[in-house]
């Protein structure tokens, strides 16, 4: 099974979003997600597991997580989160890297932004790879997810 590590500074918004859309969006048979950060904080930010509830993801118990190096090497995949110079370096793995917004002290109407934004790069990822899956219930919402595609 592949790996994707989403990773940011603190592992407290964007990673967390984007490594439970995934989880959501993909077969656990062929890939699964973990997100984690060079400098973590304490929680989740809570402007975003507010977002996330809103679109029925609780986030109310991920902790934020240290990225490490065993991490790292084990990912088939690294996709950064606009942390720029405090983004790990990768060696030998495909590194991709998002330039988003940090939600932390955000409005929640931006943070609902930042994380509609995540949900449609996740989702074009997942589609471009070929690990989507469709759960009942889910379908319409995938839908929404896909670029280009609206209700």
């Amino acid at each position: 099974m592949k790996t994707v590590i989403f990773a940011c500074v603190h592992n407290a918004g964007r990673s967390q979003m984007a490594a439970a859309f995934f989880n959501a969006f993909c077969a656990p048979s062929l890939v699964t997600a973990v997100s984690a950060g060079t400098e973590p904080a304490d929680q989740v930010q809570p402007e975003v597991v507010q977002a996330m509830r809103e679109i029925n993801f609780d986030l109310s118990a991920a902790r934020p997580q240290r990225i490490t190096p065993e991490m790292l090497r084990a990912a088939h995949l690294v996709v950064t989160m606009g942390c720029g110079e405090s983004c790990p370096a990768v060696l030998g793995q495909a590194r991709i890297d998002w330039a988003l917004p940090d939600p932390k002290g955000q409005t929640l109407e931006r943070v609902r932004q930042i994380r509609d934004q995540i949900r449609d790069r996740v989702w074009r990822l997942v589609a471009k790879e070929g690990w989507y899956k469709l759960q009942p219930g889910k379908a319409a919402f995938l839908r929404r997810a896909a670029p280009g595609r609206t209700g």
